[in-house]
């Protein structure tokens, strides 16, 4: 079950005061898809850890709203993002789009920000929007691949589930070359043979037959 409450943010680039639903307390059974969606009691979280103001369409989550944004951030927004707000609610997918953009901006690391867009991916199974889900895992894939080729970009012992991801990733969009190139580089990326025994697993399976779920 997921319980929601509201919260109160200050937008960093228009000074806009804005409330929005944030997750308070979640609990119950988890399922987790082979790219790593998780679903709690069924449900999803997503579209309440990442927030967005309906003024300027600043997006990020709850600690992104600390402080103000410096003047290239608020140019970029002002420039890209307000002038696609309008009187619709933006989708969940919406809302990780503009945040990835704002992380770009602001200069954070390729595996962050590729987490936001596979964050949008995953908010696009949910809302049905296949072609806008292919997108966004490229986006993903295209950034994580950039962490991995950075020397400190993603720590030793997550480079093997990174490699995996991006195998997912590919797997995904249908392209099953790419795909399997990632998968097979999985177990080089390995460290801890006897901990990460399951990624290896999880590669091998689903470059043979995948599966949708862990477990």
């Amino acid at each position: 079950m997921i319980m929601l409450t509201e919260i109160s943010l200050t937008c960093p680039v228009c000074d806009n005061e804005f409330t929005s639903t944030a997750v308070r307390d979640r609990n119950g059974e988890t399922k987790t898809r082979t790219d790593f969606q998780e679903y709690v009691a069924g449900s999803t979280v997503l579209p309440y850890t990442i927030h967005q103001c309906p003024r300027c369409g600043y997006a990020a989550m709850p600690e992104g709203f600390e402080g103000a944004a410096d003047t290239m951030i608020q140019l970029h927004v002002w420039n890209e993002l307000m002038p696609s707000v309008n009187d619709v609610k933006p989708t969940a997918s919406d809302k990780y789009e503009a945040g990835a953009k704002v992380a770009l901006w602001r200069g954070e690391a390729p595996r962050r920000i590729a987490d936001l867009w596979l964050c949008a991916a995953w908010c696009c199974v949910e809302e049905g929007d296949t072609e806008a889900e292919r997108y966004y895992r490229r986006h993903a894939a295209w950034c994580y691949e950039d962490a991995l080729s950075t020397f400190d970009g993603v720590s030793r012992d997550e480079r093997a589930v990174i490699a995996y991801v991006i195998g997912e990733l590919w797997r995904r969009i249908g392209d099953e070359r790419t795909a399997g190139a990632w998968f097979d580089r999985v177990p080089r990326e390995i460290v801890k043979a006897k901990d990460q025994r399951w990624i290896m697993e999880a590669a091998s399976r689903q470059r043979i037959a995948p599966a949708e779920w862990f477990g």
